[in-house]
């Protein structure tokens, strides 16, 4: 696996490198070829937690995960372990589905828990006015919610508009 490591306001010191790739070499096994595979790391600070974003880009998906912690070493250990519940359930659902056309991991001798199993528990219809994005925005804070669907009449499409996790918003068209 190709490990890019930088740090944002932090310096990403060798040690703090030898740490992050040894541990994402656990992941390594999960795979078929995972040395053409790129992980990109990044660690930075703020409001004096340590923060590590994991993206690791593959050919059907691409996994993710970003961890705060006070310290950095327990931000890595805990990353880890969110990518690898990624993996497992990802390689049980994908194996389902496409059962004939192999995806890039290599087999899981562990039982894979049956929370990781989909059903859709609700389903919703909801009618979609035309609105500017500051409407919906104030929409879905009216709601309570950290998205809200609406049809854009800015764009001229449906939108999702999101709450990120820095607290501003993000959104995605359908075109």
């Amino acid at each position: 696996m190709n490990i890019n490591i930088r740090g944002d306001k932090i310096e990403a010191t060798e040690s703090i490198k030898n740490y992050i790739r040894e541990k994402l070499e656990r992941l390594e096994k999960y795979f078929d070829e995972p040395s053409s595979l790129d992980a990109h790391v990044l660690i930075r600070v703020r409001n004096g937690k340590e923060i590590i974003e994991v993206t690791i880009p593959t050919s059907k998906y691409t996994l993710r995960a970003e961890e705060k912690h006070e310290d950095l070493y327990a931000a890595i250990d805990l990353v880890i372990d969110v990518l690898e519940r990624q993996i497992r359930k990802n390689k049980t659902k994908l194996n389902k589905k496409r059962a004939v056309e192999p995806i890039g991991f290599a087999s899981i001798e562990e039982d894979v828990e049956d929370e990781y199993i989909d059903t859709i528990v609700k389903r919703k219809d909801i009618e979609s006015k035309p609105m500017g994005e500051e409407e919906a925005i104030l929409q879905m804070e009216l709601l309570g919610h950290d998205f809200f669907l609406f049809r854009n009449v800015d764009e001229e499409c449906i939108s999702l508009i999101y709450k990120r996790k820095d607290g501003n918003y993000g959104i995605i068209n359908s075109k």
